[in-house]
Parts: C-alpha cells; structure tokens; sequence
C-alpha cells in the first residue's frame, strides 16, 4: 500500500485490577527502596533531568505556555491552529500528492527517474501518512468536536485518494519495469529493497494484476468486507440480554454486601433478579456465589448471540475467503500471512500445535486443582468435571503485583526509571521539553525530548496520559510521524500544474518543520514523533501525584517500548520505520520492555535518591490458574486460523459448531450448549488470520529476555547488540534474520516450519510476575 494504515499500536486494557496503591510518599517511598537493597548494582543520584521528569509527571500544573508571544499550531506546524486548517492541508497534500504520483507515472521515459521510483513511492507515502496519521490521533484525542469533525474529514479524503494508489495499475506497472531490471535492483541498499518488495506485495494484494471484471469483483468483496467488519465490531460490544436469577440462589456470597443489596433489591421488586453481562454484579456472581446454576445462567447470558450476529461474521468469513481465491489464494489466512514472520497457515498450525503441547501439561494441572476444589466444595466422592462457569469462582482471577514489595510508585518515578534504563541500554534519556501555545490538545498533554548522547534529539514523545470524557479508551502507541531522509527528495522535479503553487507552498510549509540535520551524521532526517495515550487518574493538589498500580506499570513500559522501537527505528524509508513491520514482529520489543521489570536492578532504577539493587527476588506472585488462560488463548489463535481456512467455503461451515469441536477435541473445559462465544471476539477482524502474533512474541520475548538481558539488564553491551541488531532496522530487515543474530540461533534465520516450531517449544512468558496477564 502507499499509504500504510495509521501507526497505531494498541493494547488491551487490563481489567482485573483489583488493589489501589495508595499512602504516604517521598521520604517512605525512596526509604523503602533503600532497605530492599543489597549490593549488586550501584546506582547514581537523580540527575538533573531525573527531578525534572518527576517534577512533570507528578506536580499538578500544565507546562505548556499560553504566553500570546509564544504560539503555534498542532506539533510546532504553524497552520494548524484551527480545525478548518487541517481539511485545507488534506487538500494541500491531495494537490502535492497528485503531482509526485505523475512524476512516478512518467518515470519510464528516463533511467536516472526509474532509479527514483522507490524513494519517491516512499515519499508519496509519507505524504499521505504524514497527515493521516495525524488526523487519526486527533479524531481519538482532540476534546473538540470540530477538531474531531475536521480529522475525519481529513481522514476519509486521504484514504479515499490512497485507496485509489493501491489499485493504480500505472503505478503498478512503473514498479514492475524497476524489479524487473537487474542493473537497477543492484542500485537499491537492503533497505530500499525491502521497501519496494512491500509496495509490490501490497499492489498485489489488491489485486492489481486481475482482468478488468475481476477488478471490479475484488473491489466489491472489499467494500463489503469493510461494511461486514464495522458491523461485526458493533455487534462485539453489543448488550447482550440479562441472565433472571432468583434472589434465593444468591444465599452465602462471598460478597456479603453486595449480596445483602440483592436481596433487599429482590425483595422490594417483588421479581427475579436481572442480571446484565458484563455488570458488577455479574461479576461478583461469577466469582463469589456458591451454588452454581446463577453462575451457569449468567455464563449463558454472557456468551449468547443473536443469529444475526453470526450470520454477519460467517458471512464476513465468506467473503474474505472467496477474495483469497479472486487473486489465487488457498484461503484468506494463505492470502495474509504471505509477507508476515509465519509466511504461511502450516508454520502458524505448527507453531500453536507445538505450544498447545507444552502448555497442556500446566494447564491440566491447574484444572486438576481447580477440580479438587469443587469437589471440596460439595463433598463429592470423586473429581468432578470444571465447566466454564467454574472458572472464576474456584480460582478468581487476581491483579499483577511486582516481583518484590514495592512502595507507592509514582508515575513521574517511573518515567525516571525508564529514562535511567533507556540511558543504561542504549545511550538515550528523556527530557521534558515545553510545548508552546496551541502545540498540544489538551493542558494534560507533555512533551517529551528523546535524547541520544552522541546525536542530540532524536525524537518527541507527546504523553497524553491522565483520562477525561471523550478520549478514546485504552491504552495506544501512535506514530505521527516517521523516520525518514529528506535531502535527496529531489522535489524541483515533481513538477508543477496551474493553480498548484498555493497548495504546493502550504503543504511545503508543513513539511519543512519535520525536518532535521543532527551531528555527527549524514543527511537531513525527518525525525519521529509518537504519542502516548493512556488512562491514568490525573494528579490533583488535594490527593497529590498519581500513584500507579501494577499493571499500569506493566502497560507504561509496554507502550514505551513501542515508542522506543520508533526513535531507535531511523530508517531512510519510512515505510518500513520503527514499528511499522510485520504484525508478527510488532510486539516484540513492547513486551520484552515488560520483562525489564523482573528485574531488582531495573526496579532500582525507581530510587531517585541513590542505592544498590536487591540481589534476590521476594515471594513471588503467582496466579495459579494462568496456564488455564493461557492455553486458552492459545485455541482462540486455532480458531482464529480455522475461520480463515478453506473450511468456511463449504456449505455446511457452521461458525458455533466449529468452536465447539474446537473445545470439546482440544480444550480443556466442554463447550456450552447454547453459547456462541465467537460473535464477542473482535480481534477476527482487526487481526484475521493472525491473532496467533502476540503469542508469538511473547514467546521470543521470554527467551531473549532469558538467553540475553536476565544476567545483566543494564548492560550497555547487550542494550546496543538489541539496538543495533533489532530496534534500528524497523521493518527493513527480516525479522526472523534479526532474531536469529540477537539469539545467536542459526537455525531460526530461515523461519521455516522447524523455525516456528521450535519457538512454540520456548517458554510464553517469564515466570516472574507475568500473573493475571492475558
């Protein structure tokens, strides 16, 4: 595709968080850390920039100035001081665009232009990018509404034009006649090849290549997929019907107040209790009623559908096979998994069988115990079946919680972690930076300086951290802008068209404010800038800074190390900086970030004030029914893969009856008559045929924590082998390549079958405070 989706990396928001850190801070918080410590790592007094990250985070005050002398638009762009701006900077690019893609068009004629074919495709895709991107923080941050409104205007104008570039035959036709030309490949650095295979791959997975009414097929399956998706999504979050429970069935809960309120609430309405899915007190049902039949009805209620819920994701599943076989495809999980790590559906099945294998045996065992507990419970004489209703009650899910006791951390405390971390690996810290007047979107927001100490600045991070009304929920990574060289853009030969020079001198005043020569290197970059949304209460006068419970730790370090891969990721083409690689690979760097926090040095790193690393861990915590979960998403990938197969162009494919076979052959608790799970499971969409990646990087993660960082996580040696063998390539680079390097491990370069097979044998995780994690 020119233009590739908005960089937007997302992550699930934990919600099993059941503890509030919450007490004294400073003198207790920074006493603490000290009397954990023995002697290992000898740390250095906050430096100056450290105070200042705390002071930024934790003091409630903007640091944004409203001085009129001191303003601008959006990210330093001058125009962008009003919504009506950024639909004329879509028109701006829509003008500038046009012009380069003619310049690419005609590029046959000469030689010295098809040399330029792939550097000006990537320019035509950082032009689209460049304010599309934009436009999708801000319609997902913005508290404005006719911000909101003017991005996705903005929006939809860019990705109408950019879908009509990703079926442009001419364009398709120009790269052809370049990779078709030995002489000129040989021309093109690794990088530049790589990028120009993603272009072709993506043309073709448009099917570019097909006759005329073919064409028109593949256009309208699309169209109708996209429809199908949104309608899906909606229906994944639709209410589902309240389970009716009789307020006698609710005798003995664990939670005595809540149970003592449905009683009182029965008794006043004179009727059986409704209870919704997804409410609190289905939840409190699920984990604290004894008898069982309120848990199965509630369970029932939770994973109903309608038949027209199923019939739009059966059909969607249609679809998207019968456009695989449209541009000569086995199946949509042959047709997606093409360019990714997997390369094809039987690397991924021997992947997910290989660790279905290794997994069985912890997750039995933790059935077994969850069985000897019912039996407990009723006074059974033998082991009883656990049904899917069980789950929670006999062993309730529970919170992360940190390898050792911790303090309150603060979040400005660990944005000093962070930056003394990155600072040990690679070289690099952070620096708050003020923003000036009209820069950011909201008082909350604060800028971030990310600083190598060789090159100077490398990159921003805008932090929107604290949540408010309208702001999109979870926790997200996006890419504003990427890595990329402009002085050899060779723009005076895109040429120019009557009326164009206003729209050219706009979107050239917009582009020049992203560029940068930093010391000590060649060229002129485009330096990337990433924003950080997350949810974290804000820090008030009254109640003071924001003290972060576990899992927001977890999800900081996460979404910082997806940040980090986009500084570290300075790649010439920006079609393949940072984080935009394989969706396979993506997670990688952001969940080994979460190991970093196994460790006691790493966890000292806290201390602001000073003091050694505790040498050995503290009483760990463990869920002990995190293989059941685990195994469970494993047989979500399986079924994922299944509804991508061929399977669903038979005639009697049956969604409902697929997973069913699935659980009942494979799983560890029966499928539930009646229920139809598949309809709630959004990721079919967003991540057809790959929902598999993140179990994938979870697993090569683990064994590169384990194989390199556990010994010595502050090492600068093995921090610039990652860097240097990993984060700066992006997407240029083969990922299995460069995991094969970092590992020391051969025999992954090829990522072939034994390849994925081998990484299904690793362990999924770290043992250390990965519980409760899904």
């Amino acid at each position: 595709m020119l233009a590739r989706s908005a960089s937007k990396v997302l992550r699930q928001r934990s919600t099993q968080s059941l503890f509030h850190f919450r007490g004294c801070l400073n003198a207790q918080h920074d006493s603490s850390l000290r009397h954990l410590a023995t002697q290992v790592h000898q740390q250095i007094p906050a430096s100056v920039d450290d105070k200042a990250l705390i002071a930024l985070f934790d003091q409630p005050k903007s640091t944004f100035r409203s001085s009129p002398l001191s303003t601008t638009g959006l990210f330093g762009h001058s125009s962008l001081t009003h919504p009506a701006a950024l639909i004329s900077l879509a028109n701006a690019t829509l003008v500038r665009a046009q012009l380069l893609t003619d310049r690419i068009l005609r590029a046959r004629e000469s030689r010295s232009e098809l040399l330029k074919v792939v550097k000006n495709l990537d320019r035509l895709s950082d032009m689209l990018c460049g304010v599309i991107d934009l436009a999708e923080l801000v319609r997902n941050a913005h508290p404005e509404r006719m911000w909101v409104d003017a991005a996705n205007k903005a929006y939809e104008v860019l990705c109408e034009f950019m879908n009509v570039l990703n079926t442009h035959v001419g364009l398709y036709e120009v790269l052809k006649a370049v990779l078709s030309d030995p002489s000129i490949v040989k021309t093109l650095s690794p990088e530049a090849h790589q990028t120009a295979l993603i272009f072709w791959r993506d043309f073709e997975k448009s099917g570019i290549d097909l006759p005329p009414a073919e064409r028109s097929k593949f256009v309208s399956l699309s169209t109708d997929i996209l429809v199908l998706g949104r309608k899906f999504l909606e229906g994944t979050n639709a209410p589902r019907p309240p389970a009716s429970i009789n307020a006698s069935e609710l005798a003995g809960l664990k939670d005595k107040g809540m149970g003592v309120r449905l009683q009182l609430q029965a008794h006043f309405t004179k009727r059986d209790l409704h209870v919704y899915p997804g409410s609190l007190q289905a939840h409190m049902i699920m984990r604290s009623a004894p008898s069982e039949e309120p848990r199965r009805r509630v369970y029932i209620a939770a994973n109903s559908s309608t038949p027209e819920q199923i019939e739009v994701l059966e059909t969607l599943l249609r679809k998207r096979a019968e456009l695989a076989r449209l541009v000569g495809k086995e199946s949509f999980a042959h047709m997606t998994l093409d360019d990714k790590m997997a390369k094809t559906p039987e690397n991924v099945d021997n992947f997910l069988d290989a660790l279905l294998s290794h997994t069985r045996p912890f997750a039995r065992r933790a059935l077994h115990t969850l069985s000897q507990r019912k039996q407990a419970h009723h006074g059974l004489q033998s082991l009883p079946v656990i049904q899917a209703w069980d789950r929670d009650f006999y062993c309730p899910p529970e919170p992360p919680a940190p390898p050792i006791p911790l303090p309150p951390l603060t979040l400005g405390t660990v944005f000093m972690g962070l930056s003394r971390l990155f600072q040990h690996l690679y070289g690099i810290s952070l620096r708050p930076a003020g923003s000036l007047s009209g820069e950011v979107w909201h008082s909350d927001v604060h800028k971030l300086e990310v600083v190598d100490e060789d090159l100077g600045v490398i990159g921003w991070i805008y932090a929107d951290l604290f949540a408010r009304r309208g702001k999109a929920s979870g926790a997200a990574h996006y890419t504003v802008r990427c890595s990329r060289r402009t002085d050899d853009d060779d723009e005076v030969h895109d040429g120019s068209q009557e009326g164009a020079e206003p729209y050219i001198e706009e979107y050239t005043k917009f582009d020049s404010v992203k560029r940068h020569r930093l010391p000590n290197q060649d060229g002129v970059f485009q330096l990337p800038l990433v924003v950080l949304l997350c949810e974290f209460a804000r820090p008030t006068i009254s109640s003071g800074p924001t003290i972060l419970e576990w899992h927001e730790v977890l999800t900081l370090f996460h979404e910082m190390g997806h940040a980090m891969h986009s500084m570290i990721g300075r790649t010439e083409y920006q079609n393949v900086a940072g984080t935009r690689c394989a969706t396979d690979f993506v997670e990688l760097p952001s969940i080994l970030m979460e190991h970093f926090l196994n460790s006691p040095d790493v966890l000292s790193l806290f201390d602001s004030e000073g003091s050694n690393a505790p040498r050995r861990l503290g009483n760990v915590h463990s869920d002990p029914c995190h293989a059941i979960d685990t195994y469970s998403q494993i047989l979500l990938a399986v079924l994922d893969q299944s509804y991508h197969s061929v399977n669903v162009l038979h005639p009697c494919f049956n969604s409902t009856d697929e997973l069913a076979q699935l659980h009942n052959t494979r799983g560890l608790i029966p499928h539930v008559q009646g229920t139809s799970f598949q309809t709630q499971f959004g990721h079919l969409f967003g991540y057809g045929a790959t929902y598999y990646s993140y179990l994938l990087d979870r697993a090569i993660a683990s064994r590169v924590w384990n194989k390199v960082f556990r010994s010595k996580p502050l090492d600068r040696t093995l921090g610039s082998k990652y860097k240097h063998q990993v984060l700066q390539y992006g997407g240029g680079r083969d990922p299995w390549v460069m995991v094969s390097t970092l590992l020391d491990a051969p025999e992954l370069a090829e990522g072939d079958k034994r390849a994925m097979r081998e990484v299904g044998h690793w362990k999924i995780e770290d043992e250390v405070g990965q519980s409760g994690r899904h």
